[in-house]
């Protein structure tokens, strides 16, 4: 599991933690998304391999993917460690040559080449048996998008003869063309390759004595078994996922974006959601602490109601005589008596004063609004304030920050 980007497009959210580690969804960190997937499709040992600011990502990983040991399995977080040169991984294919002790240790068969950071559901067993079936030097899993995206993506060409082969492989295209049983669609890759371990070994030991390589999977690996006539695509849109629903079937987001993680926050919360989290034939997992106690909603007078609508609320938070819509709180979330919060996302422990007014924000960690504090009701006092304000005017505030009222 390739987790080691530094997220830059997800600031102020990545400025302390890597982007696999940013919350998500209330109770999630984005990181749970792909390893739910990898362990519900059966594969059991796994490496995250990680670099920019890890710290709060390998502790999620460690206290919550505890595997049984009995029988050997395990999700294991992988420093970058120096272990071939001086150098740090200098991409995701770099990442990849500099762990293969990973993958001598354990001598697989195939290996699942995953992201860290996309909010999803997929089964990759049935990737795999493709790759098998078709005998392919690489697999790319890809999404069907509107072409009027594809200057956004990695973009797949099919094969005349095979649409499961890649044809032409195009980097972010201006004039892509459709699919031949879509033409308004085109395939964008999603990160995500299967791989015969001794094809995976060579191809990436053979990129690392490539001066001319930028050593990334995407850019430099894949092109290269295009090029030779070896690269095959799997089409995310067959794949079949128990107990999904038709409004979620194929839902993939790259929330690599401020507005893509507050859309794909939001997207949870429809009464019958974009993507549903009570799916319990493929579970998200994850872990939060024991010490959290049942949300809880106070106060029931004229104008002091504590209430919830439309919104995600998780354990430990406490929506005492105010309104909250539109939302979703993370742990420990506390909104006082007259206070609003409308269609934000809160992380854990944002503390809300009495007749405070949230709107249209994220509030990272620990925020403080204080009493008749305002945010994300006027953008521009917010972006004078020093917060981030997203093209879409979503005003992310920092960790720790206290807001005060003007």
């Amino acid at each position: 599991m390739l987790a080691g980007g530094e997220g830059k497009r997800l600031m102020p959210l990545t400025a302390d933690r890597a982007k696999p580690a940013v919350p998500f969804g209330g109770i999630y960190r984005l990181v749970d998304f792909a390893l739910s997937n990898v362990v519900n499709s059966g594969y059991l040992k796994v490496v995250v391999l990680t670099q920019y600011k890890s710290h709060s990502l390998d502790r999620h990983v460690t206290r919550t993917w505890r595997m049984s040991t009995l029988l050997g399995n395990y999700v294991a977080p992988i420093p970058a460690q120096q272990r071939v040169n001086k150098s740090w991984y200098m991409g995701s294919a770099d990442a990849i040559y500099q762990s293969l002790n990973a993958i001598d240790d354990e001598k697989p068969d195939i290996v699942v080449v995953v992201g860290a950071d996309h909010v999803y559901r997929m089964d990759f067993s049935q990737m795999v048996q493709q790759h098998i079936d078709t005998n392919a030097g690489i697999t790319v899993a890809a999404i069907r998008q509107p072409i009027s995206l594809a200057d956004q993506f990695g973009v797949i060409e099919v094969d005349t003869n095979d649409v499961r082969k890649i044809g032409r492989w195009r980097e972010k295209p201006t004039d892509a063309i459709g699919l031949p049983d879509s033409p308004d669609e085109v395939l964008a890759s999603m990160g995500n390759y299967v791989f015969d371990a001794d094809v995976l070994r060579d191809v990436v030991s053979q990129d690392a004595q490539n001066d001319d390589s930028k050593h990334d999977m995407g850019g430099d690996i894949v092109p290269f078994f295009v090029n030779k006539g070896d690269g095959w695509v799997y089409d995310f849109n067959n794949n079949v996922i128990p107990g999904a629903t038709d409004r979620d079937r194929a839902y993939w987001r790259d929330v690599g974006t401020i507005d893509s993680y507050y859309e794909a926050n939001r997207d949870l919360i429809h009464l019958e959601p974009v993507f549903n989290l009570y799916n319990d034939a493929w579970p998200i997992f994850t872990s939060t602490s024991s010490s959290s106690a049942p949300a809880k909603f106070v106060h029931n007078e004229e104008g002091r109601i504590g209430q919830a609508l439309n919104s995600a609320i998780s354990p430990g938070c406490i929506v005492s005589g105010s309104m909250v819509e539109g939302s979703v709180l993370s742990p420990n979330v506390r909104v006082h008596s007259y206070a609003r919060v409308l269609d934000s996302v809160l992380l854990d422990n944002v503390s809300i004063a009495r007749n405070a007014f949230v709107r249209n924000a994220i509030l990272d960690k620990n925020v403080v609004v204080e009493t008749g504090a305002e945010v994300g009701i006027d953008v521009e006092a917010d972006r004078a304030r020093g917060y981030h304000v997203s093209e879409a005017g979503i005003v992310v505030v920092p960790k720790g920050t206290v807001i005060t009222k003007v």
